[in-house]
Order: structure tokens, then C-alpha cells, then sequence
């Protein structure tokens, strides 16, 4: 995941959305607390209904260098 968003900074994109399913909610969970600690992260959310909800996390990207 950590390279994957530091290719989505490198090539521009201001937001990524992240599929990991709705399950147990462990796998959200886990990718939750690193997108918390993850330098280019600005801010993340859950998907709304029409982006796969709860299965899918959006993440909005701050310009840096990978």
C-alpha cells in the first residue's frame, strides 16, 4: 500500500480509492492505521454507495516527494 500511494503522488493524482473489501473490518482497520501515519495521506473516508461503501476507503493525497 505505502508504495502504491507514493506512485499515485508521483504521478499526480490528487485521490486513490483503496478496495479491501467489507469482511470482518479487520483488513480496514489495519489499512486505516497506516494511512494515519502515511506522510502523503491528507485525509481518508470511507466510500460512499456509489464507490463500494464500506468495502472501499478514499483517500485524498498531499503533494510531497516519494
Amino acid at each position: 500500500m505505502e508504495k502504491f500511494l507514493d506512485a499515485a503522488v508521483l504521478a499526480g493524482h490528487d485521490a486513490v480509492r483503496l478496495v479491501h473489501g467489507k469482511g470482518t473490518g479487520a483488513l480496514r482497520r489495519t489499512v486505516e492505521r497506516l494511512l494515519r501515519e502515511h506522510p502523503f495521506v491528507a485525509a481518508f473516508r470511507t466510500g460512499a454507495p456509489r464507490e463500494g461503501g464500506g468495502g472501499v476507503t478514499v483517500v485524498d493525497l498531499r503533494e510531497g516527494r516519494a
